[in-house]
């Protein structure tokens, strides 16, 4: 089984932690193997040295379900510290919240996605430790979707948002340590960082090899599937389609009342989509788009995660969806985190120009060409942050 780092932290405190004030970036997902908060976990094992903790998107309970639904500052319940928000008032952290601690700790469970909002919550935190000459600790944890594929084109500077800060792939591959070091490096935030790695993990596991609870990082995350197939149906939040939000099933659900089932299956069956099968069925989300609305879609199933192509599989509906339904299909309207100009699908997909290539019918094996020295590029890059 897979040794955490908050677990090894603990087994073994590094020197540089003695006496220290600390701060804790987490939510309630940031547990070891036996479902025991990490707070709890620094609590016991550095006696009076926890004096603040900091939450990011969704609330530290992730109980906020959407984008830009804000989480106040708080009282922990159970230890009485305050808990700073950093999706409220304010997505990075100030100088004054800083001033509680001289390390801060991060266990964070991240999804290996780029649009996943925890990995900039990291930078910002980063960026202020380095500006007020507070030291950074990552305690390390598995990426669920693997160590191994990379996919996607790169982030474009002009769809740089909270969603996108850095030129990463869609599908990055990389445990949230090794994103940190890289991040620091590589985009020269230069802050004193360092990771505190796991045991045991290696980079071709999916979650269910870890032998480690799942415990749900955000409200329409709950379960390691979702996480397979979210870094490509997570493109859907730009546009009317159902991701599945307000149902049981986010993000393996999707569909909208105007779809036909065998036209959409017609359309994208020229395109091999390995590892995966698209099983038709009607569902009524109770919230979000759609609501009370029959919706016809389809259920997402991962058949082999290990062949399973989450942003091509994804991007193949989208040009289903563009080019069979002109009239119904629509994208999302700003704002959508934070940006109120830019098209929200163009900041989720990192490229302003590939909604439109898909609309005019370019093979998507022809755009992945051309992504492919980009993915080149950052996988020899990425290997040098490998700490597994």
């Amino acid at each position: 089984m897979v040794t955490l780092g908050i677990e090894n932290l603990l087994t073994s405190p590094p020197a540089y932690l003695k006496g220290k004030r600390l701060a804790l970036l987490c939510n309630q997902a940031s547990t070891d193997h036996r479902l025991r908060h990490s707070r709890d976990l620094i609590i016991s094992g550095f006696p009076g040295q926890l004096t603040c903790l900091f939450t990011p998107q969704h609330g530290f309970f992730a109980e906020k379900q959407d984008n830009m639904i804000e989480s106040d500052h708080m009282a922990d319940p159970v230890s009485g510290l305050p808990v700073f928000s950093l999706y409220g008032e304010v997505r990075r952290p100030t100088a004054e919240m800083f001033e509680h601690f001289d390390v801060l700790l991060v266990d964070i469970v991240d999804v290996g996605t780029r649009v996943y909002t925890f990995l900039y919550t990291l930078a910002y935190c980063l960026e202020v430790a380095r500006e007020c000459g507070k030291k950074v600790v990552v305690l390390d944890r598995p990426n669920p979707v693997g160590g191994t594929a990379v996919e996607g084109n790169l982030l474009q500077d002009d769809c740089r948002s909270f969603v996108g800060l850095y030129p990463l792939p869609m599908r990055h591959g990389l445990t949230f340590g090794e994103l940190a070091r890289l991040l620091n490096d590589e985009y020269a935030i230069g802050a004193d960082l360092e990771v505190v790695s796991m045991s045991g993990w290696r980079r071709d596991m999916l979650f269910a090899d870890t032998g480690l609870p799942w415990v749900f990082p955000s409200p329409n995350m709950p379960n390691p599937t979702t996480a397979l197939v979210y870094p490509g149906q997570v493109i859907f939040e730009g546009t009317n389609i159902s991701e599945g939000r307000g149902t049981s099933l986010p993000f393996e659900l999707f569909g909208a009342p105007f779809l036909d089932w065998q036209t959409v299956l017609g359309s994208i069956q020229a395109l091999p989509l390995p590892g995966c099968f698209l099983r038709p069925l009607a569902f009524e989300p109770t919230a979000n788009k759609w609501a009370g609305k029959t919706c016809k879609g389809f259920q997402l199933h991962v058949t082999d995660p290990q062949i399973f192509l989450p942003y091509r599989t994804s991007l193949a509906l989208l040009q289903a969806f563009l080019r069979l339904y002109p009239d119904q299909f629509a994208l999302k309207q700003p704002p959508y985190e934070y940006e109120f100009e830019r098209t929200p699908l163009d900041l989720i997909l990192g490229d302003s120009t590939l909604r439109h290539q898909l609309a005019a019918g370019v093979d998507i094996r022809e755009l992945e060409l051309g992504w492919q020295q980009g993915i080149d590029d950052f996988s020899e890059i990425r290997q040098k942050y490998f700490l597994y």
